[in-house]
């Protein structure tokens, strides 16, 4: 019997969202559209520029959120993350129980520091300009990993932002290992252009070989990293060198919906029309979604179209996570549009 449809890994990140001009954005030295790290020096400098705004603040982390939407559509979901023992982090364990995530926060005691949080800036385009600032996320290690709850999972899920922790990396590396032992199957998403460009080697550890042994189940990114990742724009070359990574690969494209790439076979599946006025959390979504579906018996058609309504009512208001009740709509909606 398996315990939970997913588990997953990745860093717990308490974002503070606010609505900016691209004026403010570059006068606060931000780089558009990439997730940058920060230290705390920065942190300070950049919240200075954002003195009389208001923010919005989440649970977040890339996985954080995908574990989330797991729980949230119905999954029995669990997260290996690592906070510090302060108000932030407190916040983050309250949020993921709320959620109905299990995680390793409920069995140890946090250490000293500070918890990681994400400045989220986001310009009228709807794009989402990220400066995060680790914390005590930088120090998650093997510790944060449940074993045998890895191996009573449907789903191992690996956030590809940990490619820039050391002990972060290995701690993923290493429930990796475990999953595939216990056959458990594997998942992973690219994250963003600045893991490819500065953190490659750590993505390859994870993506691992093409052969069948310990190959990925499912693989998540978008159009822009996977052709940062195959260092082409042909849209063909780029879905024909993605698509050896994993047996299914979800290449999504914003409003276009996305690609499911699955033994040399490409299927569109197409977006949901909304107004965008928020990108943050989209991607996230749209693997959880997916994930939740794969993992209740639908195809991965079927799951991409979930993921696809799932990431467009994130895109439609501000935040990066539902609320319950808008995931129960979009559930109900998804299953409504299957009779149909």
């Amino acid at each position: 019997m398996k315990k939970f449809d997913v588990y997953a890994i990745g860093n717990a990140l308490v974002d503070s969202e606010y609505q900016v001009s691209d004026a403010l954005l570059a006068q606060a030295g931000v780089e558009k559209r990439h997730m940058t790290l920060i230290d705390a020096p920065r942190r300070a400098q950049i919240l200075q520029h954002m003195q009389g705004l208001t923010s919005h603040r989440t649970g977040g982390g890339s996985a954080g959120n995908t574990i989330v939407a797991v729980a949230q559509l119905g999954g029995k979901a669990f997260y290996s993350c690592r906070v510090a023992e302060d108000e932030l982090g407190a916040f983050y364990a309250q949020d993921l129980q709320d959620n109905g995530v299990q995680t390793n926060l409920s069995h140890t005691r946090a250490p000293h520091g500070q918890t990681g949080s994400c400045i989220v800036m986001v310009t009228p385009d709807a794009e989402r300009s990220m400066s995060t600032f680790l914390g005590a996320t930088s120090d998650l290690d093997s510790s944060a990993l449940h074993p045998q709850d890895i191996e009573r999972s449907r789903v191992y899920y690996m956030e590809g932002y940990l490619a820039a922790s050391p002990t972060g990396l290995d701690a993923a590396l290493q429930g990796r290992a475990i999953a595939h032992k216990a056959g458990v199957a594997l998942a992973a998403t690219l994250s963003d252009m600045s893991m490819i460009n500065f953190c490659r080697a750590g993505l390859e550890a994870m993506v691992g070989s093409s052969d069948e042994a310990g190959r990925l189940e499912y693989l998540f990114c978008n159009e822009e990293e996977a052709q940062v990742w195959c260092g082409a724009q042909d849209l063909d070359a780029v879905c024909s060198q993605i698509g050896q990574l994993a047996r299914v690969v979800c290449l999504t494209r914003s409003a276009k919906g996305c690609i499911v790439l699955e033994g040399g076979q490409r299927t569109e599946v197409p977006g949901v029309p909304v107004k965008a006025l928020d990108s943050n959390g989209a991607g996230d979504m749209f693997a959880g979604a997916f994930l939740y579906a794969v993992t209740q018996g639908y195809s991965h058609v079927q799951a991409a179209a979930l993921g696809n309504r799932a990431a467009a009512r994130v895109v439609a208001q501000y935040g990066n996570r539902l609320s319950l009740e808008a995931a129960a709509e979009v559930l109900a909606a998804f299953k409504a549009s299957l009779v149909g």
